[in-house]
């Protein structure tokens, strides 16, 4: 237990701190899950705008220092490829009919 007035304050710190934090994350993971329900379901414009709430999001919470930098980098480009497959999967059946 922390006995001096500096190291009180610092476990008083670091309880908000941890509280903002956790609350950042999850609200990253919430927005995420948004993102891939509408991907599952197949709505493209549905997702898109949900692809843009939620690197909106990665960026806001990376600025804070919550999440590296790269961490949110690389968790945009994933969710971007999801979507880019989804787009090149509506597409090809299309391209095949008209082709053939």
């Amino acid at each position: 237990m922390a006995h001096s007035l500096s190291a009180k304050k610092r476990v008083r710190q670091n309880i908000k701190r941890r509280a903002r934090n956790r609350a950042r994350k999850e609200l990253i993971k919430d927005q995420t899950r948004v993102y891939l329900a509408a991907l599952a379901g197949n709505d493209l414009a549905k997702a898109e705008t949900e692809l843009r709430k939620t690197v909106s999001r990665l960026d806001k919470v990376s600025a804070k220092h919550t999440i590296h930098k790269n961490t949110a980098a690389r968790k945009r480009s994933r969710l971007t490829l999801k979507l880019n497959a989804l787009k090149a999967a509506k597409a090809a059946p299309a391209k095949a009919a008209s082709g053939s």
